[in-house]
Order: C-alpha cells, then sequence, then structure tokens
C-alpha cells in the first residue's frame, strides 16, 4: 500500500511561509543580526522576527487563497521573492515602488547586464523549482463552508501570534520600529508584495485619461536678444560627485575637462536614486518635494516651455530612454549601431556628437538646445562602459557580480568610466567652441543620481531618497560657456560650492536660454545675477 501525502491549503501555505522565511531572508536577517548581535536577550527577539515575518505571511497568503488561486499566487510569489532575494543579497537592494518602475522600463541590454550564473542559481533553485513542486503537490479541497472557517481560523491564529510575540517583545519591537524601520524594506516577499500594490494603485491612477496640462504658454525670447545660444545638456548616468577630480578627488579622473574653464558644483544632490524618478524630476517644474510619477508625465516640462518660446530642441539618448520627457520634441535613440557609428562591445556615448554640426549647420534660425543622455556609469557592470584605451586604472573588476570582485577592482572600473565621460564632454566642449562665431555656446553636465560601490554592503542605487547614503544622492555637476557667452562665469564660480539640486536645473535651462515666462523663478536659476 503507497502512501501518499496530500495537503491542504493552510498546510501548503505554512510550508511556503516557512520555506521563504528560511531561505529568502538572508539579507534581513543579516542586517537585524548587524544590529543586535546573538547575545541574550537579542537573540530571542531575532527569534520573534521570525515567528512574526512567518505569522504575517500566512496570513497574507490565507487571505487571497482558493481551490483556484492559491496554486498560482503561491507559484509567482516563490519566483519573485527568488529574483528580489538575490537582488537583496547581491546588491543589498531594497524592492520598493519606484525599483519595481525601473524594472519595468528597463530595457533588454540592461536586463542582460544583470544576467549571471549566481542570478541563474537563485531564478531555478529558489524560484523555478519550488514553483513546480507547489503546482504539482497533491492537494485536498474542503468544502465552502469548512474552507472559509478553516481560513478564519488560520487568519486569527496568525494574529494572535503576531500579536503575542509584540506583546512579550514590546519595547524592543518599538525600539525596532522606531530606530530601524529601513530594515523593514528587506522582508521578502511582504515588502514587494507592499511596493507591487502601491505600484499597481499609482499605475492606474496614471492609466486614466488625462489632459496634458501646458505650463509656459507666454514663454518668449526678447526681441532684444539678437545673439543665437547654442547649448548642449548632458543627462549624465550615475556619476558620483567625489569621483570628479574636479571636486577634489585624489585620482586624476578629469585631465581634460580641467584644462578647460569649467566649474564644477561640488554640492549638487539629485531629486531621485533612480533614473526613472530623476529625469523626468530635473525636467519638471515640480521641484522633489511635490514630484509624483502621474503630476510629471500629466504636465508640461522644461523642453516644451523651451518649445514655446520658439527654441529648436533634440534629444539623443544612449541609455534606456528620456523617461517621457522628450515625448513632443525631436527624439533620436542611439543605442544601435543603424545610428551610432561609435560601437563595439557596446554603443558608445561620443557617437551621439556624431552628425550633430550637421543639424546644427541646418538650423538656420533660433536658439538650439541639444540633449545628450549618457549611459554614463551604469552598472553593476561598469567595465563595458568603456573602450579598452580608457582602463588607466587597473586592476579592473571584469564581471557583473560585484560581490566577487576588490574593493580595488570595482572603484577602479569605476574610475575608468569617470575617465571616458570626461573624454566625452571635452569633445562636447570641442564641437562648441567650433561654433563659437555663429553662437553663445555653453554646456551644462549633470547625473541623473548617484552609486554605492560596496559602501556599507551596498550596491547600485535606487534605495528610497530618505534611506539612500550620500553616494546615491550627491551628484556630479558642471557648465562651461564659451567666450563668446555674455555671463560672467568668475561670479559663477563663486557659487560652486553652494548647495544646488535638480530642482535648479529647470529655472537654470530657462535661464541659460534666456526665456522669459511666468513660470521661470529667478530665485531657483543657477545662473541668476551673472548676466
Amino acid at each position: 500500500m503507497k502512501f501518499k501525502l496530500v495537503l491542504t491549503q493552510q498546510r501548503l501555505i505554512a510550508l511556503a511561509a516557512a520555506f521563504l522565511v528560511v531561505f529568502y531572508n538572508q539579507t534581513f536577517f543579516r542586517k537585524v543580526f548587524d544590529v543586535y548581535g546573538l547575545a541574550e536577550p537579542n537573540i530571542y527577539f531575532v527569534c520573534s522576527l521570525a515567528v512574526f515575518l512567518f505569522a504575517a505571511i500566512v496570513a497574507l497568503l490565507t487571505l487571497v487563497s482558493s481551490k483556484y488561486t492559491t496554486k498560482p499566487i503561491l507559484a509567482v510569489i516563490l519566483v519573485l521573492a527568488a529574483l528580489a532575494s538575490y537582488f537583496m543579497d547581491s546588491y543589498g537592494a531594497i524592492i520598493d515602488e519606484s525599483m519595481l518602475q525601473n524594472a519595468i522600463e528597463t530595457d533588454t541590454a540592461e536586463v542582460m547586464d544583470l544576467f549571471s550564473l549566481r542570478f541563474l542559481l537563485y531564478f531555478i533553485l529558489l524560484g523555478l523549482i519550488p514553483a513546480i513542486l507547489v503546482l504539482k503537490a497533491p492537494m485536498a479541497y474542503p468544502s465552502l463552508r469548512r474552507g472559509v472557517i478553516g481560513k478564519s481560523i488560520t487568519i486569527a491564529m496568525s494574529l494572535v501570534i503576531i500579536g503575542a510575540v509584540m506583546l512579550a517583545f514590546g519595547d524592543s519591537y518599538a525600539s525596532f520600529i522606531r530606530e530601524h524601520k529601513q530594515i523593514r524594506y528587506y522582508t521578502n516577499p511582504l515588502a514587494f508584495i507592499y511596493a507591487t500594490i502601491k505600484y499597481a494603485k499609482g499605475f492606474a491612477a496614471n492609466d486614466e485619461p488625462l489632459s496634458l496640462q501646458t505650463i509656459g504658454e507666454d514663454a518668449a525670447i526678447p526681441l532684444t536678444d539678437i545673439d543665437r545660444e547654442l547649448v548642449v545638456m548632458v543627462v549624465g548616468e550615475t556619476a558620483r560627485a567625489d569621483r570628479f577630480s574636479l571636486n577634489g578627488y585624489s585620482r586624476i579622473t578629469n585631465p581634460l575637462l580641467e584644462k578647460e574653464n569649467v566649474v564644477s558644483f561640488g554640492d549638487f544632490y539629485s531629486c531621485g536614486t533612480s533614473t526613472s524618478i530623476s529625469v523626468p524630476c530635473m525636467f519638471s517644474n515640480l521641484g522633489r518635494d511635490d514630484y509624483t510619477k502621474s503630476k510629471a508625465s500629466g504636465t508640461e516640462n522644461a523642453l516644451d516651455v523651451l518649445k514655446h518660446a520658439g527654441v529648436n530642441i533634440l534629444w539623443r539618448d544612449n541609455n534606456s530612454s528620456s523617461k517621457g520627457v522628450a515625448d513632443r520634441v525631436t527624439y533620436e535613440d542611439f543605442k544601435s549601431s543603424k545610428t551610432n557609428p561609435d560601437c563595439d562591445a557596446e554603443c558608445r556615448d561620443a557617437g551621439m556628437l556624431s552628425g550633430l554640426q550637421d543639424y546644427i549647420d541646418s538650423t538656420k534660425s533660433g536658439d538650439i538646445l541639444i540633449v545628450l543622455h549618457q549611459m554614463g556609469n551604469h552598472g553593476p557592470a561598469y567595465y563595458k562602459r568603456y573602450p579598452k584605451s580608457f582602463e588607466i586604472f587597473k586592476p579592473t573588476c571584469n564581471t557583473n557580480q560585484l560581490e566577487s570582485c576588490s574593493a580595488e577592482e570595482i572603484n577602479n572600473s569605476y574610475d575608468n568610466v569617470i575617465l571616458y565621460t570626461d573624454y566625452f564632454l571635452s569633445e562636447v566642449i570641442r564641437l562648441l567652441k567650433a561654433n563659437a562665431a555663429a553662437f553663445e555656446p555653453a554646456l551644462l553636465y549633470v547625473s541623473d543620481h548617484g552609486e554605492s560601490l560596496g559602501d556599507n554592503g551596498l550596491y547600485l542605487h535606487g534605495l528610497p531618497y530618505p534611506l539612500a547614503p550620500d553616494e546615491q544622492k550627491h551628484v556630479a555637476a558642471l557648465m562651461w560657456f564659451g567666450d563668446s557667452f555674455h555671463i560672467d562665469v568668475a561670479a559663477i564660480r563663486k557659487k560652486a560650492m553652494q548647495r544646488f539640486t535638480h530642482d535648479n536645473i529647470f529655472h537654470t535651462l530657462l535661464g541659460i536660454m534666456e526665456v522669459e515666462t511666468q513660470v521661470y523663478d529667478q530665485a531657483k536659476d543657477i545662473l541668476s545675477g551673472n548676466g
């Protein structure tokens, strides 16, 4: 006689919850142990956290369980939790609403940068195999009445357990919630389930057809401004301010820019810690405090206002996209060798300069703003972001598995990309100098966000802004002006160590193009008072 194990819904959920707590929460418990250690009585509190997490997962999964949903939901959660666990364990990443947005907007090339044997092992061992076992597990389903009673009892027992552990360790939980609330972002799968619900609610709200709110329709360039402006704005990617030798970094990472009369702003901060937030935010007039994705996507931005004023605008992109900023201006994709002539292992930022002189020459009237969106220091495969000739700092980290590289190798690879950005920006300046006779030329460079390079066990970027370290928010920013540009560079240089943020970009763009409009705030223009 063969014995066949048949599971009930509650038993399957309990097994899955225990499996999730033990195998998918390494980062959560590592951070808890970093704070509390293993000494008594803290070890009992840590054990209570495991019980709390188990009971919370059981209650949540029981709430959405039914004859037709239990297995599919468990399978999906196991796969997603495996992916979340990979990013938490490998990079110290937090899976919140903005991180989900980044993941959804990630292109194929960025996905391939993250793919590795370690990623595959997490996906198969913690995701695919457990999901298949759940789907194939024999189940006994009770009647509707007994099922409802069973679910109610399970949820009630889970809540009692949660209440009991919180009561038993009340002071510890109060301290944990008050002083270490950032650790809760690593609870898996609760954190990403919460983030998914928030993202879905926001997406549903954004999906409602809303008319685009126009701003700055009164924008105009004064008739007295007879000189044509040629401004190139370079939107950098993942460039930390403290890695620019222009800002005092011990390594010479800006050998070419140091020969130019650039003004580097050493105290510049980003709007967000991800491209999907920072890029639309810096071009909006909302400011970081009022910024939301729905507000930004439903309102015109700086490029629209400049377009109202008659400025010729071209956006070239070697990154994933403009994140909606360039939807209403001329946009060119340079991530392919079909358009970018400078491609080897991948298409280089310098390729975006190809044909720009022809564009400038063919634009016979009006001011010109050209936006170049870099691939820059996009990680984790920093070694791919520069040609071999720029591999000056050695040894390098020649893999996307940062945890397998030394701190020296990671930093060397990252700094080599800064060297390449230095070259790229110097080439932009060379182009601008070549047009100084016909235009007032200027360069504005600002990175979208920074990057963690293993500092405090964190890698990459994307942490919630209040929790993110300075390395993810303190960004590189600089300006260069041609000799024919009517501006007091010495006066601007005196502002170089003032605190500026992405909130200043909208108004600085209007100011540098000499556009007059009611939406322009002179107090937020970095260049105000220096004409």
